[in-house]
């Protein structure tokens, strides 16, 4: 006798969660973050060497040469960069979006030490007696911009300018004297001035690198890669393309093969799909081309739980158990193998994770968060439906469950 109920139940779990992934589903995907070979931009890897003799580079050096390459970044107007630390001097910037590379590149790698020099080139002042933003642009009589700069230590400027009345300072950038104006009388209010034919971009761009403060270490391109933005929207393209056949061909499988289950494998690997996208765009993770391949083979693994499980059930179908019984003995004779296949996936995740580089690492993430999601949509949730289903006492022919009649009782 057919129990309603469980459909019912049955029909219900698979509404609600339908209506679930329709209703959010297009806001998941706008809000995944797309890496620079999926939307365009540059990427650099870059070479950290000391910049004083005797300089010791550690972690903490790596760290704030880190944070002072973000600054410069926010000065380029990059949401979301990608700036990682590679072995123990190594640098990876990946910059999603950037258009004028060239500004990109000089931006990032020039050192912005600036120097207040005596008439024979004694350091007299660094950028580090800058106060905080003390770098801005203003213009003269004539409407010429030029960088005017506020010290912290009024009174250590004030020192100067009387211990070099009637001398020139020179204020040098990256051992580039920019001006050397002449002091004409003593300087109280702790403000100097670098002057120059500059445009107010020209002005503007030196005012924010002397504000985001100098490098602490010396930075070597040792490679660079540059994606447009037609390139980088043909890849994503072709990835949704190929990912949409490839997932197309997965479905027509466990249909024909697994028929009735086939069909809840499909609607649990749909939940799959967009509990994975959900939890990328809660960790705010960046997509890359190696992320979507991950992607792809996480519902390969999805499906191989489910199959491992439906085979199993087929199994103890052929020796004429019944299909209740079936049930639960290939779902619980099948979740050993499920498991033991999943945590040596996810072992091999972690290590990619840790060795890894960016785009690795980014393959790894999408593969262990995979096999979490798969364990509850994959395993858990295909277990809960197929139990529903089958307490219902509806479609019990073994034809439904891809066994034949005439297969029963060979093993």
């Amino acid at each position: 006798m057919i129990k309603w109920s469980r459909i019912i139940a049955f029909l219900l779990i698979v509404g609600l969660t339908f209506g679930i992934i329709g209703a959010t589903a297009a806001g998941v995907v706008k809000g995944i973050t797309l890496g620079l070979d999926l939307r365009g931009g540059f990427e650099i890897l870059y070479e950290v060497k000391p910049i004083e003799e005797g300089q010791e580079l550690n972690q903490n050096t790596m760290k704030d040469t880190v944070a002072a390459i973000i600054k410069r970044i926010d000065i380029i107007g990059v949401s979301e960069p990608e700036v990682s630390i590679e072995g123990t001097n190594r640098i990876r910037v990946k910059l999603a979006g950037v258009t004028n590379q060239e500004d990109a590149r000089r931006l990032l790698g020039t050192p912005a030490k600036l120097a207040f020099l005596s008439p024979t080139g004694e350091e007299l002042m660094t950028g580090n007696d800058l106060a905080e933003s003390g770098a801005s642009v203003q213009y003269d009589e004539v409407k010429r911009p030029y960088i005017a700069l506020k010290l912290k230590d009024a009174n250590k400027f004030k020192s100067i300018t009387e211990e070099y009345l009637g001398q020139p300072i020179h204020i040098a950038l990256d051992e580039d004297i920019l001006t050397s104006p002449v002091v004409q009388s003593v300087i109280s209010g702790g403000v100097a001035s670098i002057t120059g034919s500059y445009t107010v971009q020209e002005a503007t761009e030196l005012a924010a690198i002397l504000n985001a403060g100098a490098l602490p270490v010396e930075m070597k391109e040792l490679y660079s890669n540059s994606v447009g933005a037609k390139l980088g929207q043909e890849s994503l393209e072709k990835s949704v393309y190929a990912s949409g056949i490839a997932v197309i061909l997965i479905f027509g499988f466990m249909f024909f093969f697994y028929r009735w289950p086939g069909v809840i494998a499909i609607i649990t690997l749909i939940a799959y799909m967009y509990l994975l996208l959900l939890i990328l765009n809660w960790m705010n993770a960046t997509l890359t081309l190696p992320g979507i391949a991950a992607f792809i083979l996480t519902v390969g693994m999805a499906v191989d739980a489910n199959i491992i499980t439906y085979e199993r059930i087929k199994e103890e179908l052929r020796t004429g158990k019944t299909l209740l019984s079936a049930v639960r003995a290939g779902q619980r004779r099948s979740l050993s193998t499920i498991l033991d296949a999943n945590i040596t996936t996810m072992i091999a995740g972690a290590v990619m994770f840790y060795f890894g580089t960016s785009a690795v690492q980014g393959f790894a993430i999408t593969l262990m968060v995979g096999i979490v999601i798969t364990m509850i949509t994959a395993v858990f949730g295909t277990r809960l439906l197929l139990a529903v289903w089958v307490r219902s006492n509806a479609l019990r022919k073994p034809w439904f469950y891809g066994v034949k009649e005439s297969e029963i009782g060979e093993l």
